[in-house]
């Protein structure tokens, strides 16, 4: 993995629209002051919101079979299953 390449914090304020353009871009960068590491400018990962039904449909033919019983015991084992009242002293 490649270096992050350091940007002074008066190079950030004077060339924000250019580097702002290479972080959508991907590219991350170390801001420095003064000679010091003050943060990372870094791209945010974007998720997904849709899937094709296609690809849905493809995904769930190749998960595996969940057996009921064995997901009701594994709940079971880890879920306090005990009626309390939390006020009582």
């Amino acid at each position: 993995m490649a270096a992050q390449p350091e940007i002074t914090q008066r190079d950030l304020r004077n060339r924000s629209k250019e580097i702002m353009d290479a972080v959508q871009g991907g590219q991350a960068f170390t801001v420095t002051r003064d000679g010091h590491e003050i943060g990372e400018l870094i791209p945010l990962r974007r998720r997904r919101r849709f899937v094709p039904r296609g690809e849905f449909a493809a995904m769930s033919r190749a998960a595996p079979d969940i057996s009921l019983d064995a997901f009701r015991a594994d709940q079971d084992a880890t879920a306090d299953q005990e009626l309390s009242d939390p006020y009582d002293r």
